[in-house]
């Protein structure tokens, strides 16, 4: 019996990286899937490989920061699939710069994709969940939530989405849905290519001086995130919640 089966999910950010692997993670062991992403060509080509494992997804145009297209997306995968039973928050996106350079829109644009789009897509997801008295939401925060040079914007969203899921817990353990955090570390995706780009330095150069200081002599793939995801979403972590799940290949504080 796969863990998913009867199951929907919907996943944001997932036209490719963390989020297309854990969209698919999910899918492969039973779930429909909303993929939603600004990449609606990625995001239908993520959905046609879960159509390929057996299972269905629905494709949707999303801008996590717009209450109208959240309430709207949230919906048309509940019109098709009937209900929603997880929730993974992954949009995200960065403008890295040293807080003397780093812009007003860079800021806003950072806290509105991670920060508001996990609070909008939480409070619409839940709609669904409480009456039935079961959910999952992952939110996806970072090891960057500790600090990182440059990202001072982005280490505040990710800090401010451990609170949120903190609190959400909370709120939300009395109706039977779980909410939790994954904080990935280095992972090889595109955003972080564009950090290197950032750094003036080639990725390959970049993933050598990270793994001579991780203990795990690798930096990980979007696949170590969706693993996670997809024990977080399952039944078997039902006695987990308020969690920060760092994985990073190290030890964190």
């Amino acid at each position: 019996m796969k863990r998913f089966a009867g199951k929907v999910a919907i996943v944001t950010g997932a036209a490719r990286g963390i989020g297309a692997a854990i969209a698919k993670r999910l899918a492969s062991e039973g779930a429909r899937v909303g993929v939603f992403d600004l990449n609606i060509e990625g995001a239908q080509q993520v959905v046609e490989e879960i159509r390929g494992m057996g299972s269905d997804g629905l494709a949707l145009s999303c801008d996590v920061s717009k209450p109208d297209q959240v309430e709207s997306c949230f919906r048309q995968v509940v019109e098709k699939f009937g209900q929603l039973d997880i929730l993974v928050n992954n949009a995200g996106v960065i403008r890295d710069n040293l807080l003397y350079k780093m812009t007003e829109d860079d800021w806003d644009t950072v806290i509105d994709i991670h920060l508001k789009g996990t609070f909008l897509c939480s409070r619409e997801g839940q709609k669904y969940m409480v009456p039935r008295r079961y959910g999952k939401i992952i939110n996806l925060s970072s090891t960057s939530a500790l600090g990182n040079r440059g990202q001072t914007n982005y280490s505040a969203a990710k800090a401010g989405i451990q609170g949120m899921t903190k609190t959400m817990a909370i709120e939300l353990g009395p109706f039977g849905i779980n909410v939790n955090a994954i904080a990935p570390g280095f992972i090889a995706t595109d955003m972080t290519r564009a950090t290197a780009e950032r750094m003036k330095i080639s990725f390959e150069q970049f993933v050598e001086e990270y793994v001579k200081t991780n203990p795990i002599k690798r930096v990980g793939t979007p696949e170590d995130i969706a693993n996670a995801a997809a024990f977080l979403a399952s039944d078997e972590a039902g006695y987990i919640t308020g969690q920060v799940l760092y994985v990073a290949g190290r030890p964190t504080v």
